[in-house]
């Protein structure tokens, strides 16, 4: 929709890659972030080694009046020392995000692992952002109404809510959407029951809130699986998946993904050259999250700038943390990677009327 409620502005680069760390030579990337309990914003970028082998590093933002301006790198957060989250000719911890699911006082860092079967959802916790447990694989729980097993496929773009919402069986959930891809090599599968679209979607699934309560783990579990949103448009056409953390708004909830359009050539988990990321948005109902009330025909950013447009992957702007500042030019801030190589910033902005 034209009159969407909300745009993006760019305000600029906050990393580019050190070259002369051998972590980073194959670009810095797709970062969650959020607001230590102190005042400090921390980010979490992916860092790219030779091979395309992933780890999550973590440091401070520089904040100048409010206005996020730069990046210094401190450590590596995480890196792919579990079997299951390296594979033998791509691998690593990738595209992390991280919500404070409010109701259990948790950090919750949702992750990609590129095993030796793909890319797979996995958990990293903690109560303070400096402390933090590996919980390991999500694993969906089997429902006989789709008429498949979802962990039997890849699955990316995976992030919570931050607060519990209405699940679908009337019961206080916590909620996370995901992207399954109906791809197993050398294979047709089939696909869940009621979906005739291939190409890969944003779902959401649930985690009853009293569950969760009694033993977090349960996030390891969500169950209530269905789709959320599917490519509708030509920027689109080839996939869509989720951004950022959903952020509540006066209209629900404000939800930034990601669409793909251009040409995939062989496997779709392989480095591609010739696609176009852009990114749009989605406010989903505060009643049901499972509802979209409206969403973008055109997208709210896209490659322009030659960083944008030029990189280890081109034409790519890549939504993937959102962080709310304070002082004069305080605000909504969305960190989005450029073209597999560097992180920029755009500011959130509630449109005229």
């Amino acid at each position: 929709m034209n009159d969407f409620p909300y745009r993006l502005e760019r305000v600029g680069i906050i990393m580019r890659p050190d070259l002369t760390d051998p972590h980073q030579v194959e670009g810095v990337l797709n970062p969650a972030a959020a607001v230590h309990p102190d005042g400090r914003v921390l980010m979490y970028p992916r860092l790219v080694a030779a091979g395309n082998r992933s780890r999550i590093g973590v440091g401070e933002v520089t904040i100048t009046d409010g206005l996020p301006t730069g990046f210094e790198l401190d450590d590596i957060l995480l890196a792919a020392d579990q079997g299951w989250e390296h594979g033998s000719d791509h691998g690593g911890v990738e595209d992390p995000r991280l919500t404070f699911i409010e109701p259990l006082g948790l950090w919750v860092m949702t992750y990609v692992a590129y095993g030796p079967l793909g890319p797979r959802p996995a958990l990293l916790v903690s109560r303070d952002l400096d402390s933090w447990e590996r919980w390991g694989p999500i694993q969906f729980v089997w429902e006989e109404s789709l008429g498949t097993d979802l962990n039997l496929f890849p699955n990316k773009d995976i992030v919570w809510f931050p607060e519990s919402v209405p699940g679908p069986d009337g019961r206080e959930c916590l909620a996370l959407v995901h992207r399954p891809m109906w791809e197993i090599e050398g294979q047709e599968p089939d696909l869940p029951t009621g979906i005739t679209d291939e190409r890969a979607a944003i779902w959401i699934s649930y985690v009853s809130l009293e569950d969760a309560l009694r033993d977090p783990r349960a996030l390891l579990r969500p169950w209530g699986h269905r789709q959320l949103a599917a490519s509708e448009y030509d920027w689109e056409v080839l996939k869509v998946g989720g951004g950022p953390p959903p952020v509540r708004v006066p209209e629900g909830w404000l939800f930034l993904h990601h669409g793909v359009s251009g040409t995939i050539a062989g496997s779709s988990f392989d480095q591609q050259k010739n696609v176009f990321y852009a990114a749009g948005a989605m406010i989903l109902s505060a009643d049901d999250p499972g509802v979209v009330l409206a969403r973008t025909s055109e997208p709210l950013l896209a490659p322009e700038t030659d960083e944008e447009r030029v990189g280890i992957v081109g034409n790519v702007v890549f939504p993937t943390a959102i962080v709310e500042t304070t002082g004069a030019q305080g605000g909504l801030y969305c960190f989005y990677g450029m073209a597999d190589e560097a992180i920029g910033v755009a500011r959130i902005v509630r449109s005229a009327g």
